[in-house]
């Protein structure tokens, strides 16, 4: 093929084969590509969805805590403000407003600007919300504090491999795939074409061709029970399983995810609308007392316009970039009490409301995704979900080592047809 360019090359070899087993090579290398990624996230995923549970039964001394007889809890601000006191070089990013009795309350801390990064040695802080004490610190996510952040580890194994920005970025980039090949290997269980015209009369509808597909032949052999497994394993659940890849898109890889949802869907894009700073603001005129305050009010307002619910209060972050606090709740606008998103922004010098997040009945573009990742995230239904995402962990590794041993069935069959051509063809030129 001397002088004929490398793309025309590949056109000349998939034109040799149909569009059918063009799908099964991509589906095929495709699988392979992603297939460690999806095995570490299949196993993680199986625990992340106890994340809260099993992090509270590794350290039981920092996560939770005596209830005392007819005391009655310090508010968040007031144990705000004894964590700012203790760590003066930080900044909370984050304060938890809906306190558990039993359950320490956590403080999420960030280094000043005008401090060194390594100055602040943890990022997260468990605080009796009895006592104001600290009942624990740990740099979040990072193995080498031992199993305080066993957890943490896994979560970040489970959305990028634990490498950081490269990590998220490669597997965004797997969530693509994953997300297209859903796709590929729905097609593939289709039924092919019977193109004999002879037996047309004969032939089977469609859907009971394809019904062969769903099914398992557990008498059928291994060769024949993994190949069962895999393809009917993934019919089965396909929709979880694209609930899966593309919310992982959401995740790893917004880039991608908002301009394709921007295009079919309308979204909000509250926190788009506020600009960064020229400087982070470290010192808002606002105080965490006060910032509450104008919180409440400004979501009592927004409740009334937009016609919602205010369940309970959930969290309030602030960001010294934007100069602008936000203070979520659970409301009846929410998927799920557990993962309320429903937030006002607003500035932290003046109190001006920038903008109203609601996760449903708004912008379909947000409820969809709003409920992409709380499937994703077990953050719905309660314990029969959490059981149901554990065990769809466990699917995605069995229909990944799955496909693995189909290709190395198939590769070692190649490999023994081409040994027996190249064993004819030199006993036919020993001849």
């Amino acid at each position: 093929m001397h002088g004929v360019p490398v793309s025309d090359n590949f056109i000349i070899v998939m034109a040799k084969y149909s569009m059918r087993q063009n799908f099964v090579l991509l589906h095929r290398y495709v699988g392979l590509v992603m297939a460690l990624f999806l095995v570490v996230a299949g196993l993680t995923g199986i625990f992340i969805a106890f994340y809260h549970e099993l992090d509270a039964c590794i350290h039981p001394e920092i996560m939770r805590v005596e209830v005392p007889a007819n005391q009655a809890m310090l508010s968040p601000v007031a144990l705000h403000a004894l964590v700012l006191k203790q760590y003066p070089n930080a900044m909370v990013t984050r304060l938890d407003l809906r306190q558990v009795a039993g359950e320490s309350t956590r403080f999420y801390l960030k280094s000043k600007p005008n401090f060194p990064a390594n100055a602040l040695i943890n990022n997260e802080v468990f605080v009796n919300p009895y006592t104001g004490k600290v009942l624990g610190e740990r740099q979040w996510g990072d193995v080498t504090q031992g199993t305080i952040n066993l957890m943490p580890f896994i979560y970040r194994l489970h959305f990028s491999l634990a490498l950081g920005e490269f990590g998220d970025v490669a597997f965004g980039i797997v969530a693509l795939l994953w997300t297209l090949d859903c796709f590929v290997g729905a097609y593939l269980t289709f039924p092919a074409s019977q193109r004999n015209a002879k037996n047309k009369a004969k032939e089977n509808p469609w859907l009971k061709r394809w019904w062969k597909a769903w099914k398992i032949r557990w008498q059928g052999g291994v060769s024949k029970v993994n190949f069962d497994l895999h393809r009917a394993g993934g019919l089965w659940l396909w929709a979880m399983l694209f609930v899966f890849a593309w919310s992982s898109v959401a995740f790893n890889l917004r880039e991608v995810y908002a301009p394709v949802m921007d295009t079919f869907f309308a979204r909000q894009g509250a926190d788009e609308k506020i600009p960064t700073l020229p400087q982070p603001l470290t010192s808002p005129q606002l105080d965490a007392n006060a910032a509450l305050n104008v919180g409440r009010a400004l979501m009592q307002q927004a409740s009334h316009a937009y016609g919602f619910t205010i369940h309970h209060e959930a969290r309030m972050y602030y960001d010294a970039d934007k100069g602008a606090y936000t203070y979520v709740v659970s409301s009846s606008r929410d998927v799920s009490e557990q993962a309320a998103s429903t937030s006002v922004m607003f500035n932290a010098n003046s109190g001006e409301r920038l903008a109203v997040y609601l996760p449903s009945g708004v912008a379909a573009g947000d409820t969809i995704t709003e409920w992409l990742l709380a499937l994703h995230t077990a953050q719905v239904w309660g314990l029969p979900m959490q059981i149901f995402i554990s065990f769809m962990g466990l699917l995605v590794v069995v229909l990944t080592v799955t496909g693995v041993f189909i290709w190395l069935k198939k590769r070692n069959s190649r490999q023994r047809v081409h040994q027996q051509k190249m064993q004819l063809k030199n006993t036919a030129d020993d001849k």
